[in-house]
């Protein structure tokens, strides 16, 4: 099995973490990096805690592997199927979750939203006092009306959100370096939550973190989701292709002006160095239509976000999720949606195109 695992000496010593305040754009921010909590101040800190992995989706299954590389006592607490058998495969003994529960001192609430409002009566009463209970998202604290979920008094609550795939949390650990996250504080029992946070952020394979808050987090996750990460991109992608297909250009033309040269070529620059590099470094007639046409997108969306974010705020989102989660035909259903997804036109010509990347072609 391919393991990123640091050798770092397992002796105590005294460390203090430098604080560090970045100018973003006028407003001043602390941020926690990867180099400001090292290894071995992490193994100290939790060498007589065991980290209760609850789910093993793409974000449980690469926080565990990497807790695991990183020397970490992991429990994976699951219910026999899929899951359970990838575990096993990755080289982990799941247990049934309420035994992980019970043994965990860190417990890892990481089964989806709808899944931690129906496991919640059987978890709560095994969160005996001094146990922390870590989340990766805010959901279900947040919606706490819709969810019912309100841990005991005596408790830590923390939140370490990853903003990326589990996938991708996985790779950029192996790759050495690690993915930004945000750290918040619901309940600090012991008095030490904020600090053993930060470095259960880091544990998990984070690199760079800033502070949020349940709620902001929640709200700016659901939103961005719905938003720029998934839903808008996938809703611009399909009406620019469906316009230039009318008008006659080919599925292969269509889909490289529309998704494959984005995602190739611009969006990894913009990524780099920003969108004004980006800029600097096209055509001057790339550079002049979308300084161009740039204010009439925003003008025109701007509206879809703001109704976006409210019914985030207002809980139809959340509403939504749980209920439609929640059926027992729900993978069914989903995976018609995807198959219609999958069978697009242009998703279809997705896949030609991207087997004709020169990493994939043969001779």
């Amino acid at each position: 099995m391919n393991r990123l695992l640091f050798r770092a000496p397992l002796r105590p010593r005294a460390f203090t973490r430098s604080i560090r305040v970045l100018n973003f754009g006028g407003t001043e921010e602390e941020v926690h990096e990867r180099s400001d909590y090292p290894l071995d101040v992490l193994r100290e800190e939790f060498k007589n805690d065991t980290f209760s992995m609850l789910g093993y989706g793409t974000q449980g299954r690469g926080q565990a592997l990497n807790l695991r590389d990183n020397g970490f006592d992991v429990q994976i607490g699951l219910r026999p199927g899929r899951s359970w058998d990838l575990a096993v495969e990755d080289g982990f003994s799941p247990i049934p979750v309420e035994d992980a529960v019970q043994k965990g001192s860190i417990i890892m609430y990481l089964l989806s939203d709808a899944g931690q409002k129906a496991a919640w009566p059987t978890i709560k009463p095994l969160l005996t006092p001094g146990k922390t209970l870590f989340f990766s998202h805010g959901f279900s604290i947040v919606f706490k009306d819709d969810t019912g979920v309100i841990p005991p008094s005596d408790i830590d609550v923390v939140l370490v959100a990853p903003k990326g795939s589990g996938t991708t949390v996985r790779r950029l650990f192996l790759e050495g370096r690690g993915i930004n996250s945000s750290v918040a504080i619901f309940q600090d029992a012991s008095g030490k939550a904020r600090e053993r946070a930060f470095k259960m952020g880091v544990a998990i394979g984070s690199g760079y973190l800033y502070e949020t808050t349940f709620q902001n987090e929640t709200w700016s996750d659901l939103t961005g989701e719905r938003g720029v990460l998934m839903g808008a991109i996938a809703g611009l992608f399909k009406a620019q292709y469906n316009v230039l297909r009318k008008r006659g250009h080919s599925p292969s033309e269509a889909f490289n002006e529309t998704v494959e040269e984005a995602t190739q070529s611009l969006y990894p620059l913009i990524g780099e160095n920003g969108m004004d590099w980006m800029y600097a470094n096209c055509s001057t007639t790339a550079q002049r239509g979308a300084l161009d046409w740039r204010e009439k997108f925003r003008a025109c969306s701007q509206p879809v976000f703001e109704e976006l974010y409210e019914s985030v705020a207002n809980g139809t989102e959340c509403r939504r999720t749980l209920d439609v989660n929640s059926q027992p035909d729900y993978k069914e259903k989903l995976e018609a949606e995807l198959e219609a997804l999958r069978s697009e036109e242009m998703w279809s010509a997705g896949r030609v195109v991207r087997n004709l990347r020169p990493e994939r072609a043969t001779n």
